[in-house]
C-alpha cells in the first residue's frame, strides 16, 4: 500500500445533502421544513424544554429535597487497603492520592475500620472512626489528626 492509494472507510465520508434544489431531489421546495409557522422561519428554533406555551414539566413539579451548604464530604478509605504501603511509611492524604486509593481528597480524608491491617504505619487523616484507630494502634502504628 501506497499513500496515493489510501481511502476513507466506507460510510465514514457522506456527500454534502443540498436541500431546496427542486422536487426531484426529494428534499425540495420546503426543504424539509413543512409549510409556514415558527419551525419553517429562520432562527425559529424553540428552546430546550419549551412545550408550546404550556407551563413546562420543570415548572409542573414541586421542587423538593435540601442542600446543606455547610456539607463536609470525606474520601473514605478502609484500613485493609493501607496494607500497600511498607512497614514504617508516614501515609499522608497527598500519599493516598498519589497511590489512587482515593481519587479526590474533597474535604478531608476519613480512615474507616474495614479489614484488618497487618503494617505498621503512622497514619495522618483528618478523621478516623474508633475502631480504625484501634486496629492502627494494636499493628503497633501511630494515629495523627491532622
Amino acid at each position: 500500500m501506497k499513500l496515493h492509494e489510501l481511502e476513507h472507510a466506507e460510510g465514514a465520508r457522506t456527500a454534502h445533502y443540498r436541500k431546496g434544489r427542486g422536487i426531484g431531489s426529494g428534499n425540495g421546495k420546503t426543504s424539509g421544513k413543512g409549510h409556514k409557522g415558527q419551525g419553517a422561519r429562520t432562527g425559529g428554533k424553540k428552546a430546550p424544554g419549551f412545550e408550546g406555551g404550556q407551563n413546562p414539566i420543570y415548572r409542573r413539579l414541586p421542587k423538593f429535597g435540601f442542600q446543606n451548604v455547610n456539607r463536609v464530604e470525606f474520601a473514605s478509605v478502609n484500613i485493609e487497603r493501607l496494607n500497600a504501603f511498607e512497614d514504617g511509611t508516614v501515609v499522608t492524604s497527598a500519599l493516598l492520592v498519589e497511590k489512587g486509593l482515593v481519587r479526590k481528597e474533597y474535604d478531608g480524608v476519613k480512615i474507616l475500620g474495614g479489614g484488618k491491617l497487618t503494617k505498621k504505619l503512622t497514619v495522618q487523616a483528618h478523621k478516623f472512626s474508633k475502631s480504625a484507630k484501634e486496629a492502627i494502634e494494636s499493628a503497633g502504628g501511630t494515629v495523627e489528626v491532622i
